[in-house]
């Protein structure tokens, strides 16, 4: 089905689509609310760091990273929960294949962050 919807309508039904995503893997994914809060707090900590811009653009792009692939790990979940409710591999290998993919990036930020803090706190363990 073709949507003939152009300009700013278009805009703001996709921002209100936008929006019912995050609704909605709020209210339905416990990871996805763990890490929104988890990465809130970050953004707060980058925020106060004195840092220069492209480190703390760097640290706050990490964590947003992680929120969006778990977006779309919930989302790749939910169409594999859709199709059924019995075991098929290829339901679990598509689900496996999400999780991996959170743990990557989860992974990534943390490096990331330890990489571009580590002058600091090597600091501040030294003294």
């Amino acid at each position: 089905m073709a949507n003939n919807i152009t300009g700013i309508k278009r805009i703001v039904n996709a921002a209100g689509y936008s929006w019912k995503g995050i609704k909605a893997a709020w209210q339905h994914e416990a990871a996805f609310r763990q890490e929104a809060v988890a990465g809130l707090i970050a953004i707060a900590i980058a925020c106060s760091l004195e840092v220069d811009a492209i480190t703390r653009v760097l640290l706050i792009g990490s964590v947003m990273l992680v929120i969006i692939v778990e977006i779309l790990n919930s989302a790749i979940e939910s169409v594999v929960d859709r199709i059924g409710s019995e075991f098929h591999a290829l339901s679990g290998r598509a689900k496996d294949m999400g999780s991996a993919a959170v743990l990557l990036t989860i992974l990534l930020a943390v490096f990331i962050w330890v990489m571009l803090l580590w002058p600091h706190l090597r600091n501040v363990f030294q003294n």
